[in-house]
């Protein structure tokens, strides 16, 4: 008797970026788009395990205990510091200061007497030296090796043996007998999946500069934001000296937290307290200002909104916004104008935010609507006052999210009155007074402008020339306010 039949081996082609499959080899994707990325994945087979199976509880999960990496903001981000074995990715803009962190970085493990390898792969060794000397990052036991070739730099590893290993950039370094140049889709995942092995074999933390497309997303195969464990974004305006790290992926904490550092020729430095740099002090009451709070992640940072409302004499008026969503900006001033009737159609209306920060939450609408009703009407808003709340197409004011730490943000920083959503209240409330905070709860954008004696009625505002001095809104009584304690958090 004869043995089973066996079948003909079915070939299937398999897209490296997508995981699109096709039983016949293209040279496109037929998902992505993608040239050159199609390859034959063969039906797989058994080997020999590198280690048997074992119970969770058996499992030692100290080994997995984060150290700090001895810059507070990036610990913050990465929820602890850096795992061994973990493998990270730093990417950013050309310019924004992904070398400087990371040298930062690996300066402060090495002050700590453990061995640090840098290794640049788009700068000369003497280039970093004269960076680490301007930014004080000079270290013994920080090692500095300049290669562009993965064999060479595998081989610094084998003969320095450090605890921290830095590639700047995964983009710049080639691997020898693989398809393609060095930046390209092939050349790109077989440096990351080699170094990412390279951090579990070893338990070596490895961290990796990555550039981004015009875009903003990260340049090489969509597979290398996979391969790693943590994905780290760094941005910040030219035009500022601030800096933002936020964490897009991250296996071994949130993704939700936000350090911030401040860049300047000397080196990069953490802000604990970034707060005041978006906050202006006036020494007069100024009309078209008013204060909001951004949630950066897990942190409350204060953000000031200035508008400027102007006369014009063009058929269709200039609407203009710096740091703010245009398109939810547009959403509040039409808000205003329909259900306000607030007369914006023969002015032009200049939004912006103070000191580069970039809020795009809906919880800063109200503050959009209290500034550019203080422009129109060209009164100054208390200066204690801050104001959250995103705002409907009905003019309703809704609820925002992580109400109670906004409120207690502001309070630390000695605002004395907050308008909030009536919704995040709870019913039966009080008038209170807690920490010197006063909350008031608003329905809608006409009710916020009545509180402060902006509320035009029935008649349009009329943008008035400034002669001398804006007067300054003041607060009206309220049927109640509310605890912050009593405000619902959703």
């Amino acid at each position: 008797m004869g043995g089973p039949s066996v079948g003909p081996v079915r070939r299937t082609f398999r897209c490296a970026e997508c995981g699109w499959q096709t039983p016949k080899w293209v040279g496109r994707c037929g998902e992505c788009r993608a040239w050159g990325v199609v390859e034959e994945s063969g039906p797989p087979g058994r080997t020999q395990v590198s280690a048997a199976a074992r119970p969770m509880t058996e499992i030692d999960g100290a080994a997995t205990v984060a150290t700090s990496c001895g810059v507070g903001e990036l610990d913050r981000v990465l929820g602890g510091g850096v795992v061994p074995g973990a493998a990270l990715l730093l990417a950013g803009e050309p310019g924004v200061g992904k070398s400087t962190l990371l040298l930062a970085v690996a300066a402060r493990w090495a002050e700590s007497g453990r061995r640090t390898l840098y290794v640049t792969a788009e700068e000369s060794a003497a280039q970093v030296r004269l960076r680490a000397q301007r930014t004080g990052a000079v270290r013994p036991e920080l090692y500095l090796a300049a290669e562009t070739d993965l064999s060479a730099l595998l081989a610094h590893v084998d003969q320095v043996c450090p605890s921290l290993l830095v590639v700047d950039s995964v983009q710049a370094v080639g691997v020898p007998g693989v398809e393609g140049t060095p930046g390209g889709v092939t050349q790109v995942r077989a440096v990351a999946t080699t170094l990412t092995q390279l951090a579990k074999q070893r338990q070596l933390p490895v961290l990796m500069v990555g550039h981004v497309t015009k875009d903003g997303g990260i340049a090489g195969p969509r597979a290398l934001e996979h391969l790693v464990d943590v994905v780290l974004q760094f941005e910040g305006d030219h035009g500022s000296r601030l800096r933002f790290v936020r964490a897009v992926k991250n296996r071994y904490g949130p993704v939700d937290e936000v350090g911030c550092f401040d860049l300047s020729a000397a080196g990069i430095v953490e802000v604990t307290d970034p707060t005041g740099l978006f906050v202006s002090r006036h020494s007069e009451p100024v009309a078209g200002t008013c204060v909001s709070v951004a949630m950066e992640g897990r942190r409350p940072l204060l953000a000031e909104v200035q508008a400027l409302v102007a006369p014009t004499a063009a058929p269709v008026p200039r609407r203009t916004t710096h740091g703010l969503d245009p398109g939810r900006t547009a959403l509040v001033l039409a808000v205003l104008q329909r259900r306000v009737r607030l007369g914006l159609a023969a002015a032009d209306v200049y939004v912006a935010t103070v000191g580069g920060a970039r809020v795009t939450e809906p919880a800063a609408d109200l503050a959009v609507a209290i500034a550019t009703a203080s422009a129109g009407a060209d009164a100054a808003v208390p200066t204690d006052l801050v104001a959250l709340g995103e705002v409907g197409l009905a003019g309703e004011v809704r609820r925002v999210t992580a109400l109670r730490p906004r409120l207690a943000e502001a309070a630390r920083l000695g605002f004395r009155t907050a308008l909030v959503p009536a919704d995040g209240a709870a019913d039966g409330a009080n008038s209170a007074r807690v920490d010197g905070l006063r909350v008031v709860p608003v329905t809608d954008v006409g009710a916020a402008l009545r509180v402060l004696g902006l509320a035009p009625g029935a008649a349009s505002v009329r943008v008035r020339p400034n002669h001398g001095q804006p007067r300054t809104a003041h607060l009206r009584a309220v049927p109640k306010t509310v605890v912050p304690e009593q405000v619902a958090t959703p």
